[in-house]
């Protein structure tokens, strides 16, 4: 029987997302379930499952999850070693030398992921051409090989200068190590980036190893059990472009997955905007433990080719491409506590799915936001999750009274509307993070609000920020794992390619674009996955002559049909002005990168529209009133079934629209209309 359902599920600290689509019927089935630390795996088994839908039915099956970033943070990864080319063992830990605060007598600078007694040299070196110097001493490797052994490490890392030009000293490394260290996960710098800058090649090339044995296994896990349930289908995962991979690559190239699950969403806002012929807009998601935004802009997800994981201060970096995300600690499950100094914080410690907030009843007895939520009544005790799992209110008041409340001398009211204003606070720098840190004016985009938490709080982060407009799309809860449905396979390239402009060779550009394009090209043939059309999009990383740090410009093709350098110019210089404020029309520039994205679109589902209504709600849609604190006020607030709200049904805050898996908070002053589509689009109130 021919297989029609295509599977997506994101694993998040706390909740574990399915959606199921239905290629033959065009249904879209969704399943919600708390994650299961100790076996990632069994939560999506439960999702599936609670989404009516069954592995031995699908086709395909997306996934994304955090385990590989929070493997990074939490410095939960494997012994790992690195060899590195002989008068470079410290240039790991040296790194870059930023200081960005330089009057904070407590800074710390970032700390490597491999200890300096797992640094070990070898004999070589490459020039910056790719010609050999110094010849590789492969005896010296297998003596090295023995102190790998020695030391029990599990995963090894190998970078040595110059191989993102000539990889046959990384090569043979390579081999030598595999065959005297079988059971290690070893990863080699020029199969993750094939870009110059030492510091940042091996960071990721350390963080890919460090990650790679906890990662791989749980891919491998994933595959074993979907097998045990019969799917037959292609195992793709998530890469942080918002592009998928195969099972097998992902096994070896885990870094790529660092952002997946955030990165799905920010396609799905994508997807949702080129629907309702949107250029410009925030994604906002906010789930149990974080809260991330990303940008759509000009149509365009925003991307960068290197992140900072850990906090710019400390940060490691990662240089592959990815989604431009900006995170915070701050989630539903983000423990509020009084400091020494006697300040309220809220993040980056959450209580996750176990044991979970006060008011879930597992256990957990610290006050997080979702208790202040159900105490202010903006969570209805016996409606979460559909009425499927029960909150506890008494539970939610004694941590918040205990550990809040009592320490700074507030009512328990006073304490969880301090805690939301905190938490909202927080959250409105990630929005400023992809935005207003790129030379974007927030207040001018759509914040598109999603996540479990996302609606319950996106008025107030929009009334922080200055934006007018929200939009919360159907099934808010689960629109990460939506966002995969409308994911495609995808391959980038990169090459490293010092040029200056003006002397740039057109013909030398196209055979190294030919190069990158062949091997995306190769890739997407033998991922066994069909797609309905291929699309190729060009771009270089560049600069004015005499500067540092490149931006990313995209090029036409017929740009290049026209051999039109001055074109290319014009078109860095704007690039140039919008990041950051100014630019150089009349100074020089130069190629740094020439990057190749290469990608199979898949057929997508398409979004479904809802029955017309009048605009007052039907009384099927009414849930009647309960009281809710607003800026200390107690309002007696209506509340709506959404499942029940029709195209053109209006509804003015305060309010609160619940669903099965999120409430969305509208708070006095604001209008919300339903669209044909059936998501909420909120005019936001001003501030009073």
């Amino acid at each position: 029987m021919k297989t029609r359902t295509r599977l997506a599920a994101d694993i998040g600290g706390t909740f574990t997302d399915v959606a199921a689509f239905d290629e033959a019927s065009g249904q879209l089935l969704l399943g919600k379930t708390l994650s299961t630390p100790s076996r990632l795996v069994d939560g999506i088994s439960h999702g599936v499952d609670k989404a009516g839908a069954r592995f031995a039915d699908a086709g395909l099956f997306l996934h994304g999850s955090t385990i590989a970033i929070n493997t990074m943070l939490e410095r939960t990864g494997a012994r790992t070693a690195l060899l590195i080319t002989e008068g470079f063992r410290d240039t790991y830990e040296i790194g870059r030398i930023n200081r960005p605060d330089s009057y904070n007598l407590f800074f710390r600078k970032h700390v490597p992921l491999v200890e300096r007694a797992l640094r070990f040299e070898v004999r070589e070196r490459m020039t910056a051409t790719g010609e050999v110097l110094i010849p590789l001493d492969e005896a010296q490797v297998d003596a090295l090989c023995d102190r790998l052994l020695a030391a029990k490490v599990d995963a090894v890392a190998i970078l040595l200068l110059h191989c993102y030009v000539n990889p046959a000293h990384e090569e043979q490394v390579k081999r030598i190590v595999r065959r005297r260290l079988p059971h290690a996960f070893v990863s080699a710098s020029h199969e993750l980036s094939q870009e110059y800058r030492e510091f940042e090649r091996c960071s990721t090339t350390v963080a890919n190893a460090y990650i790679g044995p906890r990662v791989s296994r749980y891919v491998a896990d994933i595959d074993a059990h979907i097998k045990k349930q019969k799917f037959n289908g292609a195992f793709l995962l998530v890469q942080s472009t918002g592009g998928l991979y195969q099972s097998r690559q992902a096994q070896s190239e885990c870094v790529r997955m660092l952002e997946s699950g955030p990165a799905a969403g920010v396609v799905g806002a994508q997807a949702l905007c080129r629907e309702l012929k949107l250029k410009d807009a925030v994604a906002f998601d906010m789930g149990g433990t974080t809260a991330k935004a990303g940008v759509i802009y000009g149509g365009e997800v925003l991307t960068a080719s290197t992140a900072l994981v850990g906090g710019y201060n400390e940060a490691l970096p990662i240089q592959i491409p990815m989604v431009h995300i900006s995170e915070v600690g701050t989630g539903g499950g983000s423990i509020a506590a009084v400091d020494a100094a006697g300040a309220l914080r809220v993040g980056p410690q959450s209580a996750g799915a176990d044991p979970g907030p006060a008011c879930y009843g597992l256990g957990g007895t610290r006050p997080t936001v979702t208790d202040a939520n159900l105490v202010l009544g903006r969570l209805a005790a016996d409606r979460f999750l559909g009425g499927e799992m029960k909150l506890d209110e008494a539970a939610a008041r004694r941590a918040i009274s205990e550990h809040v409340a009592k320490p700074l001398g507030l009512s328990v009211a006073e304490a969880a509307s301090g805690i939301l204003r905190i938490a909202v606070s927080s959250m409105s720098y990630a929005v400023k993070g992809v935005s207003t840190e790129r030379g974007l004016d927030a207040a001018a985009f759509i914040l598109i609000a999603y996540g479990g938490a996302g609606p319950l709080h996106a008025s107030q982060i929009a009334r922080e920020i200055g934006m007018s407009r929200i939009i919360v799309p159907r099934a808010p809860g689960h629109f990460c794992a939506f966002g995969m449905l409308h994911s495609d396979l995808r391959y980038d390239f990169v090459r490293t390619w010092f040029t200056r402009l003006e002397d740039a060779p057109f013909a030398e550009i196209e055979r190294i674009y030919g190069r990158l394009v062949a091997q995306g090209r190769k890739a997407l043939a033998d991922s066994g996955v069909r797609f309905s059309r291929t699309t190729v999009a060009y771009a270089a990383d560049m600069r004015y002559v005499g500067q540092e740090h490149p931006v990313t410009v995209d090029l036409s093709p017929a740009i290049f049909r026209k051999r039109d350098s001055r074109g290319i110019k014009r078109h860095f210089d704007e690039v140039h002005l919008v990041r950051y404020g100014t630019n150089a029309p009349e100074e020089r520039a130069e190629i740094v990168s020439l990057r190749a994205t290469v990608t199979g679109h898949m057929n997508k589902p398409p979004l479904e529209r809802i029955s017309k209504g009048s605009p007052a709600p039907e009384r099927a849609a009414r849930r009647g009133t309960r009281t809710v604190y607003f800026e200390k006020k107690k309002v007696k607030t209506p509340a709506f079934a959404r499942d029940a709200l029709k195209a053109d049904n209006r509804i003015a805050g305060p309010a609160l629209i619940e669903e099965h898996a999120s409430t969305t908070v509208l708070l006095p002053g604001d209008r919300m209309q339903v669209d044909g589509f059936g998501n909420l689009v909120i005019e936001v109130g001003r501030n009073r």
